[in-house]
């Protein structure tokens, strides 16, 4: 019996490569059989990156800022040409922000936000789109968040962008429905990471870290998640045992929108 699971012989092009859960997800992929394409536009990052990956996963690495479409069609081509084909996107380049209340925050900073996590992931889809679709297959992953799905004081544009990459998700689904592509997000809560540090030292500033159990006292699962958990949701999204999956939103969040 085939091992639906396994993503042996598919090309999978994940933007944020160099990030925590980028990194975890580039790792579990090419464990499961996938050839590579990484993406950020942090060069030196993205080398250490792809450095661990196996000789199997044919690791070829790009450098791109995913708010310029001129970069973003040339990372889609130069995927295409050297790989003939682009099975999996996992569309998860991200920022957070500044940390502040509405009133404090600068209208640059909100659009930088915006035009990282929304812009991004727009054009990700549109050049990545029409390649899966003439294929008649394809899994897409957006990366979206808890912050998604309610709302979260201090982080006005990263909250906004990502209800926004939920919408766009559930459109990217409907509007390919019937062409063999899928198109689903994953919804990370308190994962322990650079960025979730960021947002927890903007929100409590002071010399003082915040103690770990105020951190977690709301999930109910009492600890952060892992980069690595984030990544199997992803990777089970890519395979064919979510080949009936599309328009979903996955929380991957200790349980803490449901309390």
């Amino acid at each position: 019996m085939t091992d639906r699971i396994r993503l042996d012989g598919k090309v999978a092009l994940v933007t944020g490569a160099a990030g925590v859960i980028g990194r975890a997800t580039l790792e579990l992929l090419a464990r499961r059989g996938a050839r590579i394409v990484a993406v950020d536009r942090d060069q030196q990052a993205l080398a250490q990156a792809v450095a661990t990956l196996p000789a199997s996963a044919q690791p070829l690495s790009l450098t791109a800022d995913v708010t310029d479409e001129d970069q973003v069609a040339s990372y889609v081509r130069t995927a295409l040409e050297r790989c003939g084909r682009i099975d999996v996107f996992y569309n998860n380049a991200g920022i957070e922000g500044d940390i502040t209340p509405i009133v404090r925050t600068s209208l640059d900073a909100f659009r930088r936000v915006l035009d990282v996590n929304v812009v991004g992931v727009f054009l990700g889809m549109k050049h990545v789109l029409p390649i899966m679709m003439q294929q008649g297959a394809g899994s897409i992953i957006n990366t979206a968040s808890i912050a998604g799905l309610i709302g979260s004081s201090d982080i006005v544009a990263y909250t906004a962008s990502k209800h926004a990459v939920i919408g766009m998700t559930k459109t990217a689904a409907l509007e390919c429905g019937d062409s063999g592509v899928r198109v689903n997000c994953v919804c990370p809560g308190m994962i322990d990471s650079r960025m979730l540090s960021a947002i927890v030292e903007g929100r409590n500033p002071g010399p003082t870290p915040v103690p770990n159990d105020r951190v977690v006292e709301r999930i109910p699962m009492r600890r952060l998640g892992t980069a690595a958990e984030v990544a199997s949701v992803v990777a089970f999204l890519a395979s064919d045992e979510s080949g009936y999956v599309s328009g979903s939103a996955y929380t991957v969040d200790g349980g803490r929108i449901a309390s």
